[in-house]
């Protein structure tokens, strides 16, 4: 699904800062993959070539067989649109909309008319557990509520990635666990879940486990 080749990527602040050194890494369709590491070790960088949301400075980067480096920036958009979902420690919810409306925000971009974008934003708070939370505006639920709206936003669009950065980060531990539970359910449901925290508890629900160090990846 995600293959890396000798990816790095170099920031030049002055002076060439090398956030990520050259890493091979192939994460299979169907993974649940947890990434850790220091504040500034790398791991927000990797995330963010994996996601699309930021171009490596060397290497290759391929997303279900298509090279990503050197297609142009519509068909990048298209595959971070349709095949990737993401989720913040910031749920980023927009008061005053109902917890509908925020999902449904999420599939305004694609190719779905009015009607159907409704039946899926319903459909994935309905997975989430909140069908009886859909009229509710975000101020009026509980931070575990929250972010499982903005996981049903990440995957109304049925991707097939899901990039979990700090999902649990403003949570408390029972809340987490609901949250992990979660993102364990889509993941034996068929989604592909890379996930970067510090939490080891978090961590330690994934199959697969790296660790970045000074923009070194390995496995554990």
């Amino acid at each position: 699904m995600l293959t890396m080749h000798q990816v790095a990527r170099t920031y030049d602040d002055g002076q060439p800062v090398h956030a990520l050194l050259p890493t091979d890494l192939h994460i299979a369709a169907g993974d649940h993959v947890s990434i850790t590491g220091p504040s500034g070790s790398g791991k927000s960088t990797l995330l963010n070539i994996f996601g699309l949301l930021d171009a490596p400075s060397a290497g290759a980067y391929h997303v279900a067989g298509v090279d990503t480096v050197t297609c142009g920036p519509a068909l990048r958009t298209a595959i971070r649109g349709q095949v990737f979902g993401f989720v913040f420690q910031s749920f980023h919810l927009l008061p005053g909309r109902t917890a509908l409306e925020n999902v449904e925000i999420g599939l305004l971009y694609g190719p779905h008319r009015r009607r159907k974008r409704r039946q899926m934003a319903a459909e994935a708070l309905e997975r989430m557990g909140l069908g009886h939370r859909m009229r509710a505006d975000p101020r009026q639920l509980s931070g575990g509520e929250r972010q499982r709206v903005a996981i049903a936003r990440a995957v109304a669009a049925r991707p097939q990635v899901l990039f979990c950065d700090e999902p649990t980060g403003n949570l408390d531990s029972a809340n987490t666990q609901g949250v992990l539970a979660l993102l364990r359910q889509l993941n034996r449901d068929g989604l592909t879940v890379v996930v970067v925290t510090h939490d080891p508890t978090v961590a330690e629900t994934a199959g697969r486990r790296l660790r970045v160090t000074d923009g070194v990846v390995r496995e554990i």
